[in-house]
């Protein structure tokens, strides 16, 4: 093929949608598991996690922690977000890594009293290595002007906090499987630990079921109100539609509505 003839290509490959190169032959991510730990990759990671966390004798000990592969005891160690952030950075364990352009844990104002929870990065967002930041999170920045709170808020009671089930992007949007999703879930909890927020908004039926235990789809728990029960306290918990699945269902934009009616009624009666 002629460097002409290759470029025509690749720009129709574009213009049909295609945005990354995929093998000759189909994986079962199903059943794909974690790579053979090397000793050697041991040592380097361990290392690694032990220079990326704050000083300190507390954080010391990550030196002679849980293997690299550990997400609970690794999330566990973790004492800020900023911790959990990098130690994502050097966790190798989820395949998902080895494919996706950027890490994308976080996006919003830390200290914000609402924390908002997708389920995985998409195009957009592994590019630019924050959550919502495509079409869905355009929407769902308008969905919440319309109440009063945005990502870029500076006080607690006017911003957001949003983060994911997946920290990095499934080829090809792919529905993550479910040893990708538990091994993300630990640093997920362990960052709302950490953040302590005042209310939960589960954007889709992934982060509502992982979090609540439930296998209903979202048409049913979407609008209701559940406990999440974390370390320090007990969180209220909101159900609501993906900002995606508004996008190809506009009908279904008054139900999300009326659960951002009822996220600012709950904060109104929260509110100090």
């Amino acid at each position: 093929m002629k460097p002409t003839e290759a470029a025509a290509a690749i720009e129709w490959l574009v213009a049909m949608g295609a945005d990354e190169i995929i093998g000759s032959e189909p994986v079962n991510r199903l059943r794909a598991q974690p790579p053979e730990l090397d000793p050697a990759r041991t040592v380097e990671t361990i290392e690694v996690r032990s220079a990326i966390v704050a000083q300190g004798p507390r954080r010391a000990a990550l030196s002679q922690g849980p293997g690299p592969y550990d997400a609970a005891a690794i999330a566990a160690q973790c004492a800020t977000l900023a911790d959990i952030e990098q130690a994502l950075r050097h966790f190798d364990a989820c395949p998902l890594k080895r494919t996706a352009t950027n890490l994308c844990f976080a996006d919003g104002n830390p200290q914000a009293h609402v924390m908002l929870i997708g389920e995985a990065p998409g195009r957009d967002e592994d590019i630019q290595g924050k959550p919502f930041v495509g079409r869905s999170g355009q929407l769902l920045d308008r969905m919440l002007k319309a109440i009063g709170l945005s990502r870029n808020g500076q006080r607690p009671d006017d911003s957001v906090y949003i983060s994911n089930v997946i920290f990095w992007r499934p080829p090809g949007n792919r529905t993550p499987t479910d040893q990708e999703t538990l091994m993300c879930l630990p640093f997920l909890r362990r960052a709302i630990e950490i953040k302590q927020p005042r209310v939960i908004v589960c954007l889709g039926a992934t982060p509502t079921q992982r979090l609540i235990g439930k296998g209903e789809g979202i048409l049913r728990l979407r609008g209701r109100w559940f406990d999440f029960a974390s370390a320090e306290r007990t969180i209220p918990l909101l159900a609501t539609l993906h900002p995606a699945y508004l996008l190809r269902q506009p009908a279904q934009k008054r139900l999300a509505w009326r659960d951002f009616l009822s996220l600012k009624q709950m904060l109104g009666r929260n509110a100090h």
